[in-house]
C-alpha cells in the first residue's frame, strides 16, 4: 500500500507538471483563455470527486459484507457445535470435534495474507472437513428423523453455506476497471489543474502538493477497502476466536438437584 501510494503521488505530480508546462507555453502564445479553462477544470474535478465517492461507497459496502459474513459464519459454527452435543447420538461428539477443527481452519483462512500460498490447501482441507462432518450427519439421519437431528442438519448446512458466501466475498475484490478509471481520471484532472495554473503563471506548488496528497489518501482508502487481504482494513477474526473460546471445556451436563420434600 505504501508503494502504491508513492506511485499514485508521483503520477499526479508528473501529470501536474506536464500540464503546467503546457499551460505556460500556451500562455506565451496567448491562444488560451484561463477563465474558460477554469470552468472545464472545475467540471473535471467535480466528476473525479463523484467517481471517488461512488467507488468509496461500493468498496465500503464490500468491506462491511466481509465483516458481517465473518460474524454470521462464526455464530452459525457455534450453533452447529452446540446442537452436535445436544443431539443425543454417539456421533454427536465426533461432529463437535470436527466442527472445532473446522472453526480453527476458517480462522486461518480469514487471517491469511494475500501472499499466502496455503489458501488453496485451506480450501481443500475445508472441503474434506465438510465431507467428514456430513458423513457423520448422514449416519445420524439414517437412524433418526426427529426434530433434534433435523435441527443439527440445518445448523451444519447454514454454517457451510455462510462459509461459501464468505469465501466468495474474499475472492471478489475491487474490479480492475474501477481502479484504472480512477487512475485515468486523476491523472487527467491533475494535468488540467497544472494547465490552468500554467496559463495564470501561478505555480502554487504547496497547495498543489496538498491537493495531490488528499487525492492519494482517498484513493488508498478506496483500494484498501476493496481488497480483503491488503492494507489496514482487514476482516477481524475475533468472532471466530470468541467461538473457539466457547468450545473450551465442551458441554458439561450438571446433575439434577434433588427434589424438595
Amino acid at each position: 500500500m505504501a508503494l502504491l501510494g508513492l506511485l499514485l503521488f508521483l503520477l499526479q505530480v508528473a501529470a501536474r507538471e506536464i500540464g503546467y508546462r503546457l499551460g505556460r507555453r500556451h500562455a506565451e502564445r496567448r491562444n488560451a483563455n484561463a477563465e474558460s479553462v477554469g470552468v472545464i477544470v472545475g467540471g473535471m474535478l467535480g466528476l473525479l470527486a463523484f467517481v471517488l465517492a461512488l467507488t468509496l461507497s461500493f468498496n465500503n459496502q464490500r468491506y462491511e459484507e466481509r465483516r458481517a459474513g465473518a460474524l454470521a459464519e462464526a455464530n452459525a459454527i457455534g450453533t452447529a457445535w452446540l446442537r452436535a452435543y445436544t443431539v443425543g447420538h454417539p456421533r454427536g461428539p465426533e461432529i463437535a470435534r470436527l466442527v472445532e477443527e473446522y472453526a480453527a481452519l476458517r480462522t486461518e483462512f480469514v487471517r491469511a495474507p494475500a501472499t499466502s500460498t496455503a489458501l488453496d490447501a485451506m480450501a481443500t482441507r475445508s472441503g474434506a472437513l465438510q465431507a467428514a462432518i456430513w458423513g457423520q450427519m448422514a449416519g445420524i439421519a439414517e437412524e433418526r428423523r426427529d426434530a433434534m437431528a433435523e435441527s443439527l442438519q440445518r445448523a451444519l448446512n447454514d454454517a457451510f453455506d455462510l462459509g461459501a458466501a464468505e469465501r466468495y466475498a474474499f475472492n471478489f475484490p475491487m474490479p480492475a476497471e474501477y481502479f484504472w478509471l480512477l487512475l485515468g481520471l486523476t491523472a487527467v484532472s491533475m494535468g488540467a489543474v497544472g494547465y490552468q495554473l500554467g496559463l495564470r503563471g501561478t505555480p502554487l506548488h504547496a497547495l498543489s502538493l496538498a491537493l495531490i496528497g488528499m487525492w492519494t489518501l482517498v484513493m488508498l482508502v478506496i483500494v484498501d477497502l476493496g481488497t480483503a487481504r491488503l492494507g489496514r482494513f482487514q476482516t477481524s477474526t475475533e468472532p471466530y476466536e470468541w467461538t473457539l473460546q466457547g468450545f473450551q471445556g465442551g458441554v458439561v451436563v450438571p446433575p439434577m438437584a434433588p427434589a424438595a420434600r
